[in-house]
């Protein structure tokens, strides 16, 4: 049997590609399974294929995203579409695009028919790769998660009382009995009475007055 050898690059990074090689007897969802995989995408999103012409102008759908009544007559699945059976030209063309939030799009071009496949090979398969693909979620929003214990209503004067606890130390009551508080620099001194100090520091002054003038005398 022959085998189709496609050449994947993605439209907004021409430097980065694939080419996959896959039987024509092989689905469109075989297909961007194959290229899902060889970027490193976890193909989760609705994909579609679009026929196009040597100028890349957009054609016949073929996709995974679910049609209404109307679609059903004129877009193809792509678990249901062979490949041999949609394209006849031995260059066909076609655009890619995965992820309709994000838009992923991709240049999708059959670039060589191989007469017939390899009996050991599993396919599709890829075969060449070009440069590393961008990430999937690069641009993505990250969230970061609100502990549980985090009270909005905290009163400010209780948040502050928290925080010069920790600074001050360990609270009285949870000192295990038997054993002294350590010395803090928040720990305020007793209050001293000083004026029995500074009475007699004045009598003692008055006496040496006293014992200087007689001594002149």
């Amino acid at each position: 049997m022959a085998i189709y050898r496609f050449r994947i690059t993605f439209e907004d990074n021409d430097d980065v590609s694939r080419d996959i090689e896959i039987r024509p007897t092989q689905t469109f969802d075989d297909l961007h399974i194959a290229i899902q995989e060889s970027i490193g995408f976890d193909a989760s999103q609705p994909a579609s294929f679009f026929m196009s012409d040597v100028n890349w102008k957009k054609g016949r759908e073929i996709t995974s995203r679910t049609l209404n009544e109307e679609e059903t007559n004129r877009i193809s699945v792509l678990s249901k579409s062979r490949l041999c059976d949609i394209i006849i030209d031995p260059h066909q063309k076609l655009l890619y695009h995965f992820d309709p939030n994000n838009l992923w799009s991709f240049y999708v071009e059959l670039i060589k028919i191989l007469p017939k496949e390899e009996m050991v090979a599993v396919y599709p398969r890829c075969v060449r790769e070009i440069n590393e693909a961008p990430k999937q979620y690069a641009n993505s929003t990250v969230t970061i998660p609100v502990p549980d214990e985090f009270d909005e209503d905290l009163d400010e004067d209780e948040i502050e009382s928290d925080i010069e606890e920790e600074v001050m130390g360990t609270d009285a009551e949870d000192i295990p009995e038997g054993e002294e508080r350590p010395a803090s620099f928040a720990d305020e001194p007793e209050d001293v009475d000083i004026s029995g100090e500074m009475e007699t520091a004045d009598e003692d002054m008055i006496d040496d007055d006293s014992v200087s003038d007689n001594e002149e005398y």
